[in-house]
């Protein structure tokens, strides 16, 4: 059993950062394809950016997104400062800020979570 905590830090702006993001679905997907184990898969900072992006069902890559949404949550003080808090809520993810209003990746890591960042 694998504990993976997958972190989207890449924006929108640019094909490298599509890269990116598409990578790291990708390793979300992998992990949340064994029932064995565990997956956060977290937008934070100007990674938030994309769950509007992705939300649309005309996206390239909504169906890849669609297969690990359920496993997604956002950085609730990003989503703000990266002006898409109205979207994630709308969008329904859950929205984390359990260390100054940002996600705990302290806790991840007490919790045996590796953490790997896109």
């Amino acid at each position: 059993m694998t504990n993976a905590a997958i972190v989207i830090l890449a924006g929108t702006d640019g094909h490298t950062n599509l890269g990116r993001l598409v990578n790291g679905l990708e390793a979300a997907k992998e992990f949340a394809e064994n029932d064995e184990d565990e997956l956060e898969l977290i937008f934070d900072g100007a990674g938030t950016q994309w769950i509007p992006e992705l939300e649309d069902e005309s996206h390239d890559y909504h169906e890849l997104y669609a297969a690990v949404r359920d496993d997604a949550s956002a950085c609730d003080y990003c989503s703000g400062a990266f002006g898409v808090d109205e979207a994630v809520q709308d969008a329904g993810v859950v929205q984390l800020d359990d260390h100054d209003g940002h996600p705990s990746i302290r806790s991840l890591v007490d919790d045996d979570y590796e953490i790997i960042t896109f």
